[in-house]
């Protein structure tokens, strides 16, 4: 078929970084198909969960997106597989590669996906790391271009915390020919590497890329305004401690004020309701976040037989 992108048949994807900005465009549309019924392939292949973190989203949408393109899913829950006993990550790369035709792991460190990579000889598929969340960016994406019809030149804001999710957004707008934004406290930006990384994909696309402490500024004419909650998977901890530092950088209705009169809100969920967001914002008329949630399921499909390939 087509329609679906060639070159990404067999790759894996553990970042933005590992696709062109052809083949992102290209994922977008697919996913659009997708989504819309025009396009029904079938994929009878075999995709592996191994999820360390737990998971709603992003474990049900994988797991409906391959069944509904005619394949399988065994969900490789590391407590009762021998991963939990301390079996090297390179034995089991090399065992699970004999069985799956793809592998989706949601872990803590980027390291282990690498590891999986380079050991396994299947496509190996970022579903969270503690760096990125790029099959979130690719939902994100798909939801503004909904909403707006094309990306180039518009404007994403994301105010909060600085992380995983934030990283892979930033890459995807920049890739998409978008201007972003992200307005967080101090001490907690994002990574370096991952703002230079940005800013070179801007400078290329001719796009801006701002990082601030001010949140009225960023917000002021953007045409989408994003989210994600003030302390991620692993930092319950600090949560209480964290609010009176973000409470500044809450997406509310005074923030949405300051956007496009017809900007869009975006939350990647779960959300703590009148903490990072309020009820109004979530629940009004411009929000957006149960289509983004909806689109996981396309743009994990369209990545998925991407990568997979139709049957012949």
């Amino acid at each position: 078929m087509e329609r679906i992108p060639a070159g990404l048949k067999g790759r894996s994807f553990l970042s933005l970084l590992d696709i062109s900005t052809q083949e992102l465009e290209e994922l977008l549309t697919l996913a659009a198909l997708l989504k819309s019924g025009d396009l029904k392939p079938r994929c009878n292949k075999v995709l592996g969960l191994l999820f360390y973190k737990a998971s709603t989203r992003t474990r049900v949408s994988f797991t409906v997106a391959m069944y509904q393109l005619g394949g399988q899913v065994i969900d490789l829950n590391p407590n009762v597989t021998q991963v939990s006993r301390g079996e090297p990550l390179i034995d089991t790369a090399r065992v699970l590669g004999r069985y799956l035709d793809v592998l989706a792991i949601r872990t803590f460190a980027q390291a282990d996906l690498e590891t999986f990579k380079a050991y396994s000889g299947i496509p190996i598929v970022n579903a969270l790391s503690d760096l990125s969340h790029p099959c979130q960016a690719l939902a994100d994406l798909l939801t503004v271009q909904e909403a707006f019809g094309e990306l180039a030149g518009r404007t994403l804001t994301y105010v909060g915390d600085g992380n995983n999710v934030a990283h892979s957004l930033m890459l995807g707008c920049a890739m998409a020919g978008m201007n972003v934004r992200v307005a967080c406290p101090p001490g907690f930006e994002p990574a370096k590497e991952i703002l230079d990384q940005t800013i070179a994909i801007a400078a290329a696309r001719g796009t801006e890329v701002t990082v601030t402490h001010d949140a009225i500024a960023a917000a002021t004419g953007a045409h989408a305004l994003y989210t994600d909650v003030w302390a991620s998977m692993g930092q319950e901890d600090l949560a209480n401690d964290r609010i009176p530092v973000f409470q500044p950088y809450q997406l509310n209705e005074d923030l949405l004020a300051k956007a496009d009169p017809n900007a869009i809100v975006l939350h990647c969920l779960p959300a703590h309701r009148d903490e990072e967001i309020t009820d109004g914002a979530i629940e009004g008329p411009q929000s957006r976040v149960w289509d983004q949630a909806e689109n996981r399921l396309h743009a994990q499909k369209a990545l998925l037989l991407s990568i997979l390939g139709p049957d012949a």
